[in-house]
Parts: structure tokens; C-alpha cells; sequence
């Protein structure tokens, strides 16, 4: 990941955050808690991993798309794809 410090922590950041989510979700079923406190917990999740999705796909299109177009079309253009693709599944977080 080609990406700035601040990008890079709070990526860090969001993954450890969501791992806490889950490690507690896990807990909370064994505990077997309230079904509609663990349903609150995974929309956490996924709204998490949702801005996790946002923040690597802003980081790719400043550093490594970027780069990719400096470099010349051709490059430029595979990257974009690649990231079209992707963006596919990403819009479903």
C-alpha cells in the first residue's frame, strides 16, 4: 500500500477497531446476548469496513493511479480499470 503516513494509521486504525467489533460480537454470541445488541454491533462492522473500503480506494486513486497516469496512458488506463472493477464490489459495503 503506496500510501501517506495519515492514510496508512488511519487504515491501521479502522482495522483494529474492527477487529475489536468482531472479537466482541464473538464474545457477545457466546455469551448469547441479546440477538438485537449483536445485529447493532455488525452494522458497526459494516459501517466500518465501509469507510475502510472509502479510504483505500481514495488512497489508490491519490498515489497509485495517479502515478500510473504520470507514467503514460496505457499504464494510466489499466489502472483505472482495475479500480472500476473493483468499485463494483465496494458499493455494496
Amino acid at each position: 500500500m503506496a500510501a501517506s503516513p495519515q492514510a496508512k494509521r488511519e487504515t491501521q486504525l479502522l482495522i483494529r477497531t474492527i477487529t475489536g467489533h468482531i472479537n466482541g460480537i464473538a464474545k457477545m454470541l457466546d455469551e448469547e446476548r441479546y440477538c438485537i445488541d449483536i445485529l447493532k454491533q455488525i452494522t458497526a462492522v459494516q459501517a466500518l469496513l465501509s469507510k475502510l473500503g472509502y479510504t483505500l480506494s481514495e488512497s489508490h486513486m491519490k498515489h497509485c493511479v495517479r502515478k500510473a497516469a504520470l507514467a503514460g496512458e496505457e499504464e494510466g488506463e489499466e489502472k483505472i480499470a482495475e479500480l472500476m472493477e473493483t468499485l463494483k464490489y465496494l458499493r455494496n459495503l
